[in-house]
């Protein structure tokens, strides 16, 4: 891959320092070992320091990297190789996540649909962007995730998936409920049984994952390192979605007064803290953002509540995935990353939703391309060409988009519901 070798964006300069202070000071102490409260460990890699906010699914394979790229450079120096290597996990779950979808799909609807699917997702324009050129490591979430949904026939599979997902990055947990529908519709004949066994495998696992913390006694260190996800201090973390229209209205009417209209109405749209959202009056976005995910998530399940096929349980989950985006709180701009690879297992089979692939697939390639460029080897674009920030415009779009996605859905998951009843 052409893009492996590219600096990729400021994130690709965390999983450095995350990689080689997993590697010098020990995985289980990346987060921090004991205090009252827990202290929160620093990760040094040269002059940089930095915590450690993601679940040590990702922090496994970051050192694995790392120690792949010491066999290169004892001395753990910055070079492109060192992008390679940080990088590499991520591309190995996109091609292992292509030949799933290829060799799921083609199993059980044909060729055609089989090579569509992985198609869809491998030749993507927004994967490419997304992990081998930028660096995300949403990949290595997916893989697992979509597996989960995959498996839901095998509950000690499926539960073990997403347990690994989800202690890969935490948006995982947006598939989860649709994994559990699938468990329960396997068959109809031992529904609590096959649930439970999900259940258990999900713990066991993730038991087997975070025992290295406990028993070194980080486990209180790594929740806590993990939670501070939720305590992120922005409305939209550069997302183009509900909250970013949110941003750019506020800054441009308090802004008009120094500004005038046009400097206002026409700047370059900054990060709002949700601090100084409610600093200035307004109330606390938080239970608003949570109420609206979960209420479209439960009107999303309710359409797939006797669903059996992979194709609608993904499409529900990915819909999920797209209301987080859209309608919840510091989202990020690569936080659209599982809605694709969800979207091209369905589509596949459920031809009415591959437009909407190609919009959602649009839409997440230039959120990335608008907020990072090709990384940092490159200048950013220009995003007051259309006068009005670029940003803001395709926001407005994203929801128009979603309203868009969540009515293909439903329609696909009726006739879904119709041919199984048949």
């Amino acid at each position: 891959m052409p893009g492996l070798p590219l600096a990729g964006t400021e994130d690709v300069l965390v999983w450095k320092t995350w990689s080689h202070g997993a590697l010098a000071q020990g995985i289980t102490r990346v987060y921090g070992v004991g205090g009252q409260p827990p202290e929160r460990g620093l990760v040094r890699w040269g002059s940089r320091a930095t915590t450690v906010d993601y679940p040590p699914v990702a922090i496994y394979s970051l050192a694995a990297a790392g120690a792949l790229y010491r066999l290169h450079s004892p001395a753990f120096a910055d070079s492109r190789w060192l992008n390679v290597a940080v990088k590499l996990p991520g591309l190995l779950a996109e091609a292992a996540l292509a030949a799933l979808l290829w060799s799921v799909v083609r199993r059980r609807y044909g060729a055609p649909a089989g090579r569509w699917a992985a198609a869809a997702y491998w030749a993507n324009p927004a994967m490419i962007l997304a992990g081998a050129v930028l660096g995300y490591l949403d990949p290595l979430m997916a893989l697992p995730a979509v597996a989960a949904l995959v498996a839901v026939a095998l509950p000690l599979v499926a539960g073990g998936l997403a347990a690994i997902a989800c202690l890969t990055k935490a948006q995982a947990v947006l598939v989860v409920p649709a994994v559990a529908i699938g468990v329960w519709n396997a068959s109809s004949f031992g529904r609590r049984g096959r649930s439970l066994l999900a259940a258990g495998s999900a713990t066991v696992v993730s038991a087997a994952i975070v025992l290295p913390f406990v028993a070194a006694g980080a486990w209180r260190n790594l929740v806590q390192g993990v939670g501070s996800l939720l305590r992120h201090d922005m409305l939209s973390g550069n997302a183009a979605n509900a909250w970013w229209i949110v941003t750019y209205l506020l800054r441009a009417v308090y802004a008009v007064h120094d500004l005038g209209a046009w400097g206002a109405w026409t700047m370059t749209v900054r990060i709002l803290a949700v601090s100084r959202f409610v600093a200035i009056g307004y109330p606390n976005p938080r239970p608003l953002a949570m109420a609206a995910v979960a209420a479209t998530a439960a009107w999303t399940l309710g359409r797939v509540r006797q669903a059996v096929r992979m194709p609608p349980l993904a499409a529900a989950a990915a819909v999920i995935v797209h209301a987080y985006f859209v309608l919840g709180l510091q989202v990020h701009e690569n936080h659209l990353y599982l809605a694709v690879p969800l979207l091209a297992a369905a589509a596949a089979v459920q031809p009415d939703l591959r437009p909407v692939l190609i919009a959602v697939s649009s839409v997440f390639a230039l959120n990335l391309y608008l907020f990072a460029g090709f990384g940092r080897d490159f200048p950013l674009p220009p995003r007051n060409v259309t006068l009005i920030d670029e940003t803001v415009l395709l926001a407005v779009a994203n929801c128009a988009v979603f309203v868009w996605h969540a009515r293909r859905f439903a329609a696909a998951a009726a006739a879904d519901a119709r041919a199984t009843a048949a």
